[in-house]
């Protein structure tokens, strides 16, 4: 099971960063360039999660996203990915100084043989990740 772990420093408060994690509007293709409008969709909604499918041509995944204001936690479960697979990702907040340290956990469970071979970068991938949170997460 192939496997990420990082963090970034963000300026932002938890909520705020929460709170750019799971806004699901159509702002959220603003907020994140990697998501593009033939990609996003938010198949349903409560008050604490979400189902959408997110992504680019790409690269794409369906997941239900679950957030704990409490506990400063936003939970992914990715149901269907290309081209990974399902897995999932965790982020957790911690006040840091002026901002939030956000710790990034992604797992992947690939089943094909070319999700397997794919996957396998996934523990060198934290720099293109941590480029990707830069702009949305407003990270030092």
């Amino acid at each position: 099971m192939p496997a990420l772990y990082f963090h970034v420093d963000s300026s932002m408060s938890p909520p705020e960063v929460m709170g750019v994690l799971t806004y699901f509007s159509p702002s959220r293709l603003e907020e994140w360039p990697s998501i593009d409008a033939e990609h996003f969709q938010v198949h349903e909604r409560g008050d604490t999660w979400a189902e959408v499918t997110e992504g680019n041509a790409k690269s794409w995944e369906r997941a239900r996203y679950d957030w704990d204001p409490a506990q400063n936690k936003v939970t992914v479960t990715t149901r269907d990915s290309t081209p990974f697979g399902p897995g999932g990702w965790v982020f957790q907040m911690t006040p840091h100084g002026d901002g939030t340290r956000v710790d990034v956990t992604l797992q992947r469970h690939p089943s094909s043989f070319t999700a397997k071979i794919k996957s396998s970068i996934i523990p060198f991938a934290g720099p293109v990740f941590r480029k990707s949170f830069r702009e949305p997460l407003k990270t030092k």
